[in-house]
């Protein structure tokens, strides 16, 4: 099955209705293109906990830090009954999502997310839908670039994806428990059988296969390109990891409502959600502190 094929079979899988509902309020706020869902929940079908979701707008190509990420919470009703559903949302434009995806920025998120599944939950029309594919086979061609490159001399596929995630987890600035890129492959095999021979293929780069095991026929300075491209993202990596961080906590909009869940999810203790701590999460931390600290030496008593 070729790349594209691939990838339009994956972004049209079927999702839980009120995960596609949830994406068309997201798409109306935002007057949006198309709208993804990717993540944990989209592998478990779970409504619990919080729904990612990418929200592709119309526009221009972004210039400075992308994207912008907010938090909404969205009482939902149907057959199964009554519940409260919470997202998080980056928005960008779709020019740039594409652009990331095809690794001409310096951002290492977008292709090495969206090489894992991602579903189109929404799409304004035919032309919107075709973007995001063409921008998804995109990614998933820039992964496997890399993969070739940071990985083994012959190997089997996971092989491969397991240099990949290894590496890229090493450029952002989070801690992954050891063994996250064997989950991430054991958890999704059957999006990942087969990846690796379409994606090398539709980006051009020739291999060999000896039943499972393939060998990628890259030369030295194909290779070597490579790894230039790849260590200037790597080691800018940390850097925008922690300025996108002190972005959103200027930026984040529902910041509060979101901190406050996590709190009582984790705790129990539910936290009010005033006006002030909404505008102010910053701020008004270290009296949520004092509550928590509070509350847990009563509990103790």
């Amino acid at each position: 099955m070729s790349l594209r094929a691939r990838v339009g079979a994956a972004l049209s899988r079927e999702v839980d209705p009120a995960v596609t509902a949830f994406a068309a309020r997201l798409a109306d706020e935002a007057d949006a293109l198309a709208v993804l869902f990717y993540g944990s929940n989209l592998r478990t079908g779970s409504r619990e906990g919080v729904i990612d979701f990418y929200v592709l707008t119309d526009g221009e190509p972004e210039k400075g830090l992308w994207p912008t990420v907010s938090y909404r919470e969205w009482d939902h009703a149907d057959d199964t009954g009554a519940e409260t559903l919470r997202a998080k949302i980056a928005t960008m434009t779709l020019a740039k999502f594409a652009e990331a995806a095809r690794g001409e920025t310096i951002d290492t998120t977008i292709w090495a997310r969206f090489v894992q599944p991602s579903a189109l939950v929404w799409q304004k029309d035919e032309m919107a839908g075709e973007r995001v594919g063409i921008a998804i086979a995109a990614a998933a061609i820039t992964a496997s670039r890399l993969a070739v490159a940071v990985g083994p001399d012959s190997g089997v596929e996971d092989d491969f994806w397991r240099a990949l995630f290894r590496a890229t987890y090493r450029a952002e600035l989070r801690v992954e428990k050891p063994g996250r890129e064997d989950s991430i492959l054991t958890l999704n095999a059957s999006h990942f059988d087969g990846l690796l021979p379409a994606a090398l293929e539709a980006g051009g780069i020739p291999y060999g296969r000896d039943g499972d095991v393939l060998t990628p026929r890259i030369t030295r300075a194909e290779r070597a390109a490579v790894l230039k491209w790849w260590d200037k993202r790597r080691r800018l990596g940390k850097t925008l990891n922690v300025a996108r961080l002190m972005r959103a906590t200027r930026t984040f909009d529902g910041a509060g409502r979101y901190a406050a869940w996590k709190i009582e999810r984790h705790t129990g203790i539910e936290i009010e959600v005033t006006p002030w701590r909404e505008k102010h999460p910053i701020l008004s931390a270290p009296a949520v502190a004092f509550r928590l600290w509070r509350e847990k030496r009563k509990n103790r008593g």
